[in-house]
């Protein structure tokens, strides 16, 4: 390696992604249901208790569209489009039987996650929970967040938006988990090249790697700390995709969990989300 390429080597690492703030604001709340004005009561009570850091900071307005109000997507489509909301709030298998589909969305949530571009906080069918602590849970508020993705390095508007709904004296969980699995197969192309040392570069990508999102962390760290009594907590680990953040989850006992669902490459839903929406039905998540 020449000078030059080690110089620009140290320059790279040196440079990082730093957390840059931005106001994120909810002015309209739209809630989905599938049961008529009585019946969709409990669960507008439900979904207002547990967003009440919005009432404190926001005082947003609170619209609602009943299951009589839709018969299919498009129609569901046309009433947010009417609505405009800054965020949907509804649960899985709209007008389907949830008790014979419980390891799915249902279409209406599916297409309302990739043709808005409208977040959905995705509640708990609280009729399926028969576990009290559950609906206790849920009446307490958002005191633990935690947001998911890929690549959390850099993805401002994602830590901003779980910011916001952190509770005051609650906690920002910030995650990200590099995938075993591919850093090995990695790895096992790297032992194939005669001019790399293995061990060296096994050390070092791994490090860097890790470095990225510690990094990153600590830049959100420093600003929401600082801006409001909230708490921030880094996890930063090398694991399971879907094993390791489900295992984080459950030890952390999160109250919501926020993640993208929106692809720039494919209609499907984006990375982790779906496989975590279908495993974690009894926990709120907001999809972005």
């Amino acid at each position: 390696m020449t000078k030059i390429d080690q110089f620009e080597s140290i320059f790279r690492a040196a440079a990082k992604d730093k957390f840059e703030p931005e106001d994120v604001r909810v002015d309209k709340v739209l809630i989905v249901t599938d049961k008529d004005a009585t019946g969709s009561q409990p669960f507008i009570e439900e979904v207002q208790a547990f967003l009440k850091v919005f009432s404190e900071e926001y005082n947003p307005k609170w619209e609602q569209v009943n299951g009589d109000a839709f018969s299919c997507v498009n129609e569901l489509l046309e009433l947010v489009n009417q609505q405009k909301p800054d965020l949907i709030c509804t649960y899985r298998n709209l007008h389907t039987p949830a008790t014979e589909f419980p390891y799915s969305l249902g279409v209406y949530v599916d297409v309302l996650t990739q043709a808005t571009t409208v977040p959905i906080l995705l509640m708990p069918r609280m009729e399926l929970q028969t576990d009290s602590e559950t609906r206790k849970l849920i009446q307490t508020g958002t005191a633990k967040v935690m947001a998911i993705t890929d690549h959390l390095a850099g993805d401002h508007r994602l830590v901003n938006v779980a910011a916001k709904l952190v509770r005051t004296g609650g906690k920002l969980l910030l995650t990200h988990v590099e995938d075993q699995y591919y850093f090995e197969r990695f790895l096992s192309v790297i032992d194939k090249i005669a001019d790399i040392d293995s061990e060296i570069a096994k050390e070092s990508i791994m490090e860097q790697l890790l470095a990225e999102p510690r990094d990153y962390i600590e830049s959100c760290r420093q600003v929401i700390e600082e801006s409001g009594n909230v708490e921030v907590e880094s996890i930063v680990t090398v694991g399971h995709l879907m094993k390791d953040h489900l295992r984080i989850i459950e030890d952390n006992h999160v109250d919501l969990l926020i993640l993208h669902t929106k692809d720039d490459d494919q209609l499907a839903m984006h990375g982790l989300a779906y496989p975590l929406a279908v495993e974690m039905r009894t926990i709120p998540m907001l999809m972005i």
